[in-house]
């Protein structure tokens, strides 16, 4: 009975280590305003306020990445491919306006806790306060946006996938132990 409880807090630990604020990935064209708007919006609101929050723009125009867009239009269900289109998590949003933003904080607080909701509001406040000050203070931040590099595989593998998955083959590995022992 105790190893069962045992395990239970180990699975509810791994599972609220991954926890973070959803990615956003921004589809965009250099010649288009919408595009233009929404990721001033991203990389001057958004990851100010959400402390883990990680932004990858990939420029449609760039061959390398046009796959990879028409693949995120068939898996959002776009009938065309018009820019930009951000995928927030889960979900996806095409096209930009400021009546959005609302919509796109809700998609990136879907898995936050209530503490990283707070925080996101607290640092909303700051900014509205005096928001040079709380940039330059947070400045780090910037780092948060990358551009999207071609990978060779085409996948990128987080740091906290890594670490759950190590968890679990941990765990694997400890129960086969204790049922090999059970059985001698």
């Amino acid at each position: 009975m105790k190893l069962s409880k045992l395990l239970f807090a180990f699975i509810c630990a791994a599972f609220s280590m991954t926890a973070n604020a959803a990615d956003i990935t921004i589809y965009y064209s250099p010649t288009c305003p919408h595009c233009h708007h929404a990721r001033e919006f991203v990389e001057n609101t958004l990851i100010y306020e959400y402390n883990d929050l990680k932004v990858v723009n990939v420029n449609v125009m760039d061959a390398n990445n046009r796959s990879e867009f028409f693949d995120t239009l068939k898996k959002c269900g776009y009938e065309r491919g018009g820019v930009p289109v951000l995928v927030v998590g889960e979900k996806c949003f095409q096209g930009y306006s400021d009546k959005m933003q609302s919509e796109l904080r809700d998609a990136v607080e879907f898995d936050l806790s209530d503490a990283q909701k707070k925080s996101a509001s607290e640092n909303r406040a700051e900014m509205e306060k005096n928001r040079d000050a709380f940039v330059s203070s947070h400045s780090d931040r910037q780092n948060a946006v990358s551009e999207s590099k071609k990978k060779i595989n085409d996948e990128s593998v987080k740091m906290s996938d890594i670490l759950l998955y190590g968890f679990f083959g941990l765990l694997l590995v400890c129960l086969g132990i204790i049922v090999f022992k059970k059985q001698k």
